[in-house]
């Protein structure tokens, strides 16, 4: 049976690891061809590439780019373009995550989280608008649920992700009828990357979180795949996959 993805076309920032490689993952096995833009991480980029196109061949590109520069982003939805022909869903997916205390914020900080959180969202969804029309697409962003519950000693990430939820609805409203666009918005899905937090921060996060456990990448896969293939008459609107927790505070 031929699957309702096949042959459609998304671009995926951050996309060669940690969730946004599991959603490409979940993508492609739906039949979807990918552009997975990285940054730094050229081993994983190349290694994921290769996962991919040994089970597809020739489905999947990579995009290296500083997602701060403007003109990188109109060159990577033209690369798409130029390799697949179409562009059917955008996945907002790259983001820097790092605390900023009051009294020890910088302007390269509010530069640098801006870039990855709300900059690049809006200027790729530009760039990438009049593609998605043509194939009544979608734009997916990845949000967080600190965009209006404050996280301690994050004030620029939390006004980067809020700022990113009102680009959704926004958005929503003025790339409608033809283009759909939504945000998903995590909980405590992966522990920070650089982890120093210690077990018994952990489990007090855990302990506050209605199913008492923290979710999977898969989680956060599956409701994109949703918005994607699915949600034909939902747009401008932010889902928590946060198992709850959001009850509590």
């Amino acid at each position: 049976m031929t699957k309702a993805l096949q042959g459609k076309v998304a671009l995926i920032t951050g996309g060669v690891k940690r969730v946004g490689a599991t959603i490409a993952r979940q993508l492609h096995a739906e039949g979807m061809k990918l552009a997975l833009h990285y940054r730094h991480s050229e081993q994983e980029a190349h290694d994921i590439q290769a996962e991919l196109n040994k089970q597809r061949p020739d489905s999947v590109i990579l995009l290296q780019a500083d997602l701060g520069h403007v003109a990188k982003l109109n060159s990577m939805v033209n690369q798409v373009i130029e390799s697949f022909g179409q562009l059917d869903a955008l996945v907002n997916n790259a983001s820097s995550f790092y605390p900023t205390p009051v009294g020890k914020i910088e302007e390269h900080d509010w530069d640098e989280l801006m870039a990855s959180n709300l900059k690049a969202p809006l200027f790729l969804s530009q760039a990438a608008a009049p593609h998605l029309t043509k194939s009544e697409g979608c734009i997916v962003n990845l949000a967080d649920i600190h965009a209006d519950r404050p996280l301690k000693k994050y004030p620029v990430y939390c006004c980067a992700k809020a700022g990113l939820v009102m680009l959704t609805k926004s958005l929503g409203r003025d790339l409608g009828p033809h283009v759909r666009v939504n945000a998903v918005a995590p909980g405590a899905i992966l522990w920070p990357e650089n982890d120093d937090m210690d077990e018994v921060t952990k489990q007090r996060i855990i302990s506050q979180i209605a199913l008492k456990r923290h979710g999977s990448p898969e989680d956060i896969a599956k409701t994109v795949l949703f918005l994607i293939r699915d949600a034909k008459y939902i747009t401008g609107q932010v889902i928590p996959v946060d198992g709850g927790r959001t009850l509590g505070q």
